[in-house]
């Protein structure tokens, strides 16, 4: 993630005080320890270091897997959500009846069996729907936006005007929160805010797909979808599939702290989303959804 000098002084300061603190201490099962050696100066150093954790995820119905994916433990229950939602197996929460979470000591910790809606179940013998998800993957097999526009798809909702000094405060309040970054340098973030800039929910994750899924399930399991007059955050780059899960949520406004992806701006521009990328300092770069901006007439078209 790159930030601005000013920015990366205040971060590195904010994580150097969790440490002092003490509040990065504790080992939890999204963070491994290990023992490295640091060379520096001509001089090399061994202490322990923090990992993020990454570990496969396989989520099953009934005799059925739909999908393993590699990815930061924790919240997984929002991730299953997130992603049965953004993959359009499950139209709504209602579609989702139970959902098994196992213990951490479990043999099969590492596995989320789920019962689904017979709308939304794969039934044997018939055209199951299979995923299979590295960390950087989201797309899954999706070929085209074409394929996309089958699910029905829409324009998100007509949006109040968003303000440019907001969205520019954003990546800054985003890694105020970014607990495990903080500790090991190694995890993308997604986060939710409100059209005011309000903070609403923070998830990390070695995948920024899985971020999303996480962030997109939180607000799925507490029946908050679709998420109009919301914007969407994302560390890194803002690729097809964080555009397509996004739409999924009817989020109107998406933003990276790096560039989208050509694919990403086509998917934007035809489904009427907002597209925001390079948001770092006092800048950044509008794609698509200029309408929904309230940039003043004076400031060049689609860059500030």
């Amino acid at each position: 993630m790159s930030l601005g000098h000013g920015m990366a002084a205040e971060f590195l300061t904010m994580c150097a005080w969790r440490a002092s603190s003490g509040l990065m201490t504790q080992k939890s099962r999204n963070i491994e320890i290990t023992q490295v050696t640091e060379w520096q100066d001509g001089r090399a150093t061994q202490f322990e270091d923090y990992l993020a954790a990454e570990e496969p995820l396989e989520i099953r119905a009934g005799r059925h897997s739909l999908g393993v994916t590699l990815r930061t433990p924790g919240r997984d229950e929002e991730l299953v959500a997130g992603f049965l939602f953004t993959e359009g197996i499950i139209a709504q929460r209602e579609d989702l009846l139970a959902l098994r979470m196992p213990a951490d000591t479990a043999v099969e910790r590492n596995v989320i069996r789920v019962d689904l809606d017979p709308s939304a179940r794969v039934k044997s013998g018939g055209a199951a729907r299979k995923f299979s998800a590295g960390s950087a993957c989201g797309v899954c097999g999706k070929a085209s936006i074409a394929q996309l526009r089958q699910r029905g798809l829409r324009r998100p909702a007509a949006a109040s005007l968003f303000d440019p000094e907001m969205l520019c405060q954003l990546p800054l309040r985003m890694r105020a929160t970014q607990d495990v970054f903080c500790r090991t340098g190694g995890l993308h973030a997604a986060a939710l805010f409100g059209s005011g800039g309000e903070l609403l929910v923070l998830r990390e994750d070695i995948g920024r797909h899985n971020a999303v899924d996480k962030v997109i399930g939180w607000t799925l399991l507490r029946g908050g979808l679709p998420l109009n007059d919301h914007i969407l955050l994302v560390s890194g780059r803002g690729g097809f599939e964080i555009v397509q899960k996004a739409l999924t949520a009817g989020i109107p406004l998406l933003a990276s702290v790096s560039a989208p992806s050509s694919l990403a701006v086509q998917l934007a521009r035809e489904l009427g989303q907002t597209l925001v990328g390079f948001l770092r300092g006092r800048r950044f770069v509008i794609y698509s959804g200029e309408e929904r901006i309230a940039i003043s007439a004076s400031s060049p078209a689609g860059v500030l």
